[in-house]
C-alpha cells in the first residue's frame, strides 16, 4: 500500500524492495535464516506489484553477500573492507542491474512499462562471482600474516613461485596488507625419505573392524528376516528391535567407536523407514541428555582451574599418616568430589590417578615391577572399588545415572524430586559400603607399606607450591555450590536440573573460568550426547511400539511358571544384570541395552517400580570394577600399571559379591524404612 501510494512503476518498486532485502542481510548471520524470515514476505509484496523476476534476484543476492563476507574474513580490516565492499556493491549493482534488465526484458517478455534505472534503485541486483583456484597437490604448510599497515590503498601484490624439483613447490604472495606463503609436496617424496623406514610409521587400519561389523549386521538381519515375528508385536516394532539389537551388538563388539556406531544405528533406523527423521532425532532435545553433556563441562572446569587437585591434596594432608588412613582420605575426597564434579571418568583421570601416582612414586612404589604392591596397587584398587559406590550415591555423580532415570521414565517409573529421592535411597547403603570397602581390600590385597608419615608433609609442600586459592577456583566452587543448591531445591521453585546446570555453566562462561573452546574440545561430552540420545530414542520407541511390554510379559509368564515370589525374582534379575556386565565395556552401554528390559521384567514380576528402577541403577554403578574394561575409570586405573590383570578379575568378582551383600542387607532394611516396598 505504501508503494502504491507513492505511485511508483514496477521497476522502481522492484529495485527499492530488492535493495531493502539486500541491506537487511546485515542483520542475519545465516543465509537460510534470512530466507526463512523475509523471502516469502518480499516475494509476495513484489508479486502484488507484478515484479516477475524477484525470486531470481533474491537468490542472486545471497550468493553475492557471501563474496562480501569473504573479503572481511581474509583481510580482517572491518572498517576498510566495509567501505570497499559498499563501493563494490554499488559498482556491481549498476553493472549487473543494467545488463540484467535488458537480458530479462528480452528473454522473459516483461511488460514494457515505464523503465527507470539508476544506481540507487538497482543496488539490489548485486551479483558477484568469486573464482578460487586450488592447487593440484595438497597444501602441507600455509601461513597468513597481516601487516600492521592501516592504509586504505591496496598496492598490487608481488607473486613469486619457487620450484625445487621434483616434488616440492612453494608459492609466495606478498603485499603491504597480506602475506601468503604455501608449500606443497606430492606423495612421492625424496629418495632419502622413501628409503627411511622410520619416517613412515605403519598406519592403523582404517574403517570398521570387519568381523565385529559382520557379526553385528548378521544379528540384525537374523532377527528381522529369520526369526518369526510374534503376533503381539507390530511390523514396525519388530523392525526397530532388529535395528536396536544391531546397534547394541556393535556397541558391545566395537567395530567402530561408540559414537560413530550409534550414528550408524540411527541412520539405519531412518534409511529402513523404521522411524521418521523427526522421531529418530527427537531424543536430542531431551533434558537429561544435555545435563549429561553439561556435567562433562563442569568436570573440565575443575581440572582446568586445579581445584580438584587442591581438594584431593587437602584430604591427603589431613588423613594420610597411614596407608589405610590415606585410602580413606582419598575415598572421602572421591565422595565429596562426586557432589561437585559429576563424572567418574573425569574424577579418576583428572584428579585421583595423578595424585595416587605421585604418592606411590614418592614412596618407592613403581608400576610394572615388584614394588607396585608397596603402595600403588592398594590405592588403585581401593579407589576403583569405591568409585562405583560414590557414583551411586548421588544422581549427578555419574553420567549413567541420568540415563537410567530417563530410561525408567520411558518404562513408566517416575521419581518425584529425583535428586533428593535418589540420595535418600542410596545414602545409608552407600556410606556403609564406603566405610567397609577400604578395610576389606586392606585385608584381601594388603600393601607392603603400612605407614606413610611423609605423605602429609609432601601434601603440605604441594599446597605451598599451589599458593592461595585463585579467583577462578573460588568462582568454580561458588558456581558449583549454587548449581547443587538448585539441584536440591530447584523443584520447589520450578527450576529443573538441566536448567540449573545451564545457569551454572553460563556463569562459568561469562566469568571466563572456562571458555567455549574448552567445551568444544571435550570430545567425551559430545560423544556421550550423541550415543546417549540414540539409545534413549530407540528405547523410548521400543516402549511406545509395545516391544518392551511384550518382552516383560514373556518373562513374567516364565517366572509365574516357576512360582517365584517377587523378592526371589528381584534377586535373580539383579544378579543376572550384574553378571551380564562382563560382556559390556561401558556402564552407559550396559544401561542403554538392558536397563529398560530388566526394569520391565521386574515390574511384571511384581517388584515395586521405584525400588526396581533405583536398584538397577545402583547395580549399574557397582558393576564398573568387575574387570579392567568394565568402565572408563577401570581402564584408566589398570593402565597405570600397578595392578596385574589376574588381580583385576579376581578382586573385581570378589568385591562385586561383597558389594551385593552390603547393599542387599543394609539397603533392604533402609528401603523398608523409607517405604519403597
Amino acid at each position: 500500500k505504501a508503494l502504491q501510494s507513492l505511485n511508483l512503476s514496477w521497476p522502481d518498486a522492484f529495485g527499492l524492495l530488492q535493495a531493502a532485502y539486500f541491506f537487511i542481510r546485515y542483520l542475519f548471520a545465516s543465509q537460510t535464516g534470512h530466507v526463512r524470515a523475509l523471502f516469502s514476505a518480499f516475494l509476495s509484496c513484489e508479486y502484488k506489484i507484478r515484479c516477475f523476476i524477484s525470486r531470481t534476484c533474491c537468490s542472486f543476492q545471497h550468493q553475492y553477500f557471501w563474496c562480501f563476507v569473504f573479503n572481511i574474513h581474509v583481510f580482517g580490516e572491518m572498517p576498510d573492507v566495509f567501505k570497499i565492499g559498499f563501493m563494490m556493491v554499488t559498482i556491481n549493482a549498476i553493472i549487473c542491474g543494467v545488463a540484467g534488465i535488458f537480458w530479462w526484458n528480452n528473454k522473459l517478455n516483461l511488460p514494457r512499462r515505464e523503465l527507470r534505472i539508476n544506481s540507487t534503485t538497482m543496488e539490489s541486483f548485486a551479483l558477484r562471482t568469486l573464482s578460487t583456484t586450488t592447487a593440484s597437490s595438497p597444501l602441507s604448510y600455509l601461513s597468513l600474516r597481516r601487516s600492521s599497515s592501516r592504509s586504505l590503498s591496496l598496492p598490487h601484490p608481488s607473486i613469486s613461485l619457487y620450484t625445487s624439483p621434483p616434488t616440492v613447490r612453494s608459492l609466495s604472495i606478498s603485499s603491504p596488507r597480506l602475506t601468503l606463503r604455501a608449500t606443497a609436496s606430492s606423495p612421492s617424496s625424496s629418495p632419502e625419505i622413501q628409503n627411511n623406514p622410520q619416517s613412515s610409521p605403519p598406519q592403523p587400519p582404517q574403517g570398521a573392524k570387519l568381523i565385529p561389523l559382520a557379526v553385528s549386521i548378521s544379528i540384525g538381519l537374523i532377527v528381522r528376516f529369520l526369526i518369526p515375528r510374534p503376533e503381539q508385536v507390530t511390523p514396525q516394532g519388530w523392525q526397530l528391535l532388529s535395528v536396536f539389537l544391531f546397534t547394541i551388538s556393535g556397541l558391545v563388539l566395537g567395530p567402530l567407536p561408540v559414537g560413530a556406531w550409534a550414528f550408524i544405528g540411527l541412520t539405519a533406523s531412518i534409511v529402513t523407514r523404521t522411524l521418521p527423521f523427526s522421531t529418530a532425532f527427537a531424543a536430542f532435545t531431551n533434558e537429561l541428555i544435555w545435563l549429561i553433556a553439561i556435567s562433562f563441562f563442569f568436570a573440565r572446569g575443575f581440572i582446568k582451574t586445579g581445584l580438584g587437585d587442591r581438594i584431593a591434596t587437602y584430604f591427603v594432608k589431613w588423613l594420610g599418616r597411614s596407608t589405610l588412613g590415606l585410602s580413606y582420605g582419598l575415598v572421602l575426597c572421591e565422595t565429596f568430589m562426586g557432589l561437585i564434579m559429576p563424572s567418574t571418568m573425569a574424577r579418576a583421570g583428572g584428579v585421583f590417578l595423578p595424585v595416587i601416582k605421585s604418592l606411590s612414586l614418592s614412596a618407592g612404589s613403581r608400576p610394572g615391577d615388584s614394588s607396585s604392591r608397596r603402595l600403588g596397587a592398594f590405592l588403585i584398587q581401593t579407589q576403583l572399588q569405591c568409585a562405583g559406590t560414590s557414583g551411586a550415591l548421588l544422581l549427578t555423580s555419574a553420567a549413567q545415572n541420568l540415563l537410567c532415570l530417563k530410561l525408567a521414565r520411558e518404562v513408566g517409573v517416575v521419581l518425584s524430586n529425583p535428586w533428593v529421592s535418589w540420595f535418600k535411597a542410596a545414602s545409608v547403603p552407600a556410606f556403609a559400603s564406603l566405610l567397609c570397602t577400604p578395610l576389606i581390600i586392606y585385608k584381601l590385597y594388603p600393601p607392603e607399606l603400612k605407614h606413610t608419615p611423609e605423605a602429609p608433609a609432601a601434601a603440605a609442600k604441594k599446597l605451598e607450591r599451589l599458593g592461595p586459592i585463585t579467583k577462578n577456583e573460588w568462582i568454580m566452587l561458588g558456581a558449583m555450590a549454587f548449581t547443587v543448591s538448585l539441584w536440591v531445591f530447584g523443584e520447589a521453585i520450578g527450576v529443573s536440573s538441566v536448567v540449573s546446570a545451564m545457569i551454572g555453566l553460563s556463569t562459568l562462561l561469562v566469568l571466563g573460568v572456562i571458555n567455549w573452546n574448552d567445551c568444544l574440545s571435550d570430545k567425551s561430552a559430545w560423544d556421550s550426547l550423541t550415543w546417549f540420545a540414540v539409545l534413549i530414542g530407540m528405547a523410548g520407541q521400543l516402549t511406545n511400539l509395545g516391544v518392551v511390554a511384550w518382552m516383560s510379559d514373556c518373562v513374567a509368564k516364565l517366572l509365574q511358571t516357576l512360582s517365584l515370589t517377587w523378592p526371589a525374582s528381584f534377586v535373580i534379575l539383579q544378579a543376572s544384570y550384574l553378571l551380564l556386565h562382563y560382556v559390556f565395556a561401558s556402564q552407559t552401554a550396559h544401561a542403554g541395552a538392558l536397563y529398560p528390559a530388566f526394569l520391565a521384567m521386574q515390574i511384571a514380576a511384581g517388584v515395586p517400580g521405584v525400588l526396581a528402577a533405583l536398584c538397577l541403577a545402583f547395580n549399574n554403578n557397582l558393576s564398573g570394577a568387575l574387570a579392567h574394561y568394565s568402565s572408563g575409570p577401570a581402564a584408566l586405573y589398570y593402565g597405570a600399571g600397578y595392578v596385574d590383570l589376574k588381580d583385576m578379575f579376581r578382586l573385581g568378582f570378589v568385591m562385586a559379591l561383597l558389594q551385593a551383600v552390603i547393599w542387599g542387607s543394609v539397603g533392604s532394611l533402609w528401603w523398608k524404612f523409607l517405604g519403597l516396598y
